[in-house]
């Protein structure tokens, strides 16, 4: 076992200063690396119009749509053990060249008018190249997390996630002015595909080269949640005695508590979250005009920003009562969701803008969390005996799952409209927001028994663990 030198108080205070500018400088990094992936899938899909003016007709677009959001899904199972095996910056850099990859493809087929050439070898490459996508595209959620949950302590977690998670939406407000400003400008729209396609192979050599995967990469400990910043201390790199401990499989994962549950209950919120992002546009173009209708429903991903922030600052404040906090914004989106029902055709702009701001705002911050500073809280299980290497697979399951789930779910927006109505669509998402939340019940109740557990994250006293 390796010895360590005892620390000055002057040692220690620049030891502290280290870590967090090491933190700051992961923070940044791996924000980056999800925003860039929402960057190419956003930009991608901002130029849907000019791909079908080049021959790519609706029906590849939706098998393109489809494909993805399958590969997405089962990659973010196979991902999230990658980055528990593997070197995660390494594995996220490999997600970020595959999209520069699968963009470069998308393009090249355009380029080459395979469509009006060869209909079928058009249809199975450009779908292709997006089932490609989607599996290094399901790196960015998993793998990142892996990396964010090695460097930031339980304590003060949900606030650190909650504003990490407003990345996706940083890369889809980008993407959409920078596409805007390109076809603006007279750029020839491939360039909307090509830009992003070189930011993230330019992006992945960060990866690659400066970004440490945890504190003992660069001689750092993380200190304990129950110490300060201030007490962090130096660590020399492990040695064979100090190795962290083996990966763990799939079903070991499933069988921590409360993981299974969550992946379930995610995939509930998931699809309410998918229906109001897919389906918002087009049901309020039924009631205003097309540019109104896009505005009025961006209103809806506004509110999801600042969702996350307050669910991770308010279960910090509550010592961590994750659960809590989520079936709380839950339950208050119910009733809002049955006003929508009732009121969305006749009610006033003004108030339909807050009122889907609101909705935003709950059903964005359980679902940014959950897949964030709770898959980090459900990795530390006392079962696993301080093995840091299981966050990546835990968020797979729950990311892997709820997308499903989410895929699934949307199959039955589009037809139960044609039979009952919007009404009977958004009584259906109610019964999701429900079951969603009553599958949380366990780990509520144990929130709520054990009292002030000093953040002890899966839910168990301290002597219980």
């Amino acid at each position: 076992m390796a010895l360590t030198t005892p620390l000055t108080a002057e040692d220690t205070g620049g030891t502290a200063s280290k870590l967090v500018g090491y933190q700051k400088w992961v923070f940044f990094v791996t924000f980056m690396n999800y925003a860039m992936s929402h960057f190419s899938r956003k930009c991608y899909t901002n130029v849907k119009v000019n791909l079908k003016e080049a021959g790519v007709d609706t029906v590849i677009l939706s098998q393109m749509d489809t494909g993805f959001m399958f590969t997405y899904a089962i990659g973010s199972f196979i991902s999230g053990r990658l980055g528990d095996t593997y070197s995660p910056a390494m594995v996220v850099g490999v997600g970020l060249l595959g999209s520069t990859l699968c963009l470069s493809l998308i393009s090249m087929f355009v380029t080459t008018d395979i469509v009006h050439s060869n209909y079928a070898l058009a249809s199975m490459l450009f779908l292709g190249a997006q089932l490609i996508h989607g599996l290094f595209q399901s790196t960015g959620g998993p793998v990142n997390t892996v990396i964010m949950g090695g460097w930031f302590p339980k304590k003060g977690r949900g606030l650190v996630f909650g504003l990490w998670t407003c990345h996706q939406y940083i890369g889809d407000v980008v993407a959409a002015l920078a596409t805007a400003w390109m076809l603006g400008n007279g750029w020839p729209w491939l360039w909307a595909l090509m830009v992003p396609a070189l930011s993230n192979g330019l992006w992945a050599i960060v990866n690659f080269v400066i970004l440490p995967n945890k504190p003992g990469d660069v001689g750092l400990a993380l200190p304990s949640d129950t110490a300060d910043t201030a007490t962090a201390t130096s660590k020399p790199a492990p040695t064979k005695d100090d190795a962290p401990g083996a990966t763990i499989g799939f079903v070991q994962a499933l069988m921590l508590p409360n993981v299974l549950n969550y992946a379930v209950a995610f995939g509930f919120f998931k699809l309410t979250n998918y229906a109001m992002f897919f389906w918002l546009p087009y049901f309020l173009s039924l009631h205003f005009d097309p540019q109104s209708a896009n505005v009025i429903s961006s209103l809806y991903s506004v509110g999801m920003m600042p969702g996350g922030v307050i669910v991770g600052w308010v279960s910090d404040l509550m010592d961590g009562k994750r659960a809590c906090v989520i079936a709380v914004f839950m339950i208050l989106l119910i009733p809002l969701l049955y006003l929508f029902a009732l009121y969305s055709a006749v009610m006033p702009a003004p108030m339909l803008l807050g009122l889907l701001c609101c909705m935003g705002i709950l059903v964005g911050g359980p679902n940014n969390i959950i897949t964030s500073a709770v898959a980090a809280d459900l990795a530390d299980h006392p079962s696993l005996k301080g093995n840091s290497r299981a966050l990546g697979t835990v968020t797979g399951i729950i990311n892997g799952s709820g997308s499903i789930t989410a895929a699934l779910g949307l199959m039955i927006i589009g037809p139960l409209q044609v039979w009952a109505g919007w009404a009977a669509v958004w009584y259906f998402l109610i019964l999701c927001v429900a079951i969603g939340t009553a599958l949380m019940t366990p780990k509520i109740m144990k929130e709520l028994n054990q009292g002030n557990s000093g953040y002890n994250a899966v839910g168990t006293t301290p002597s219980s663990a």
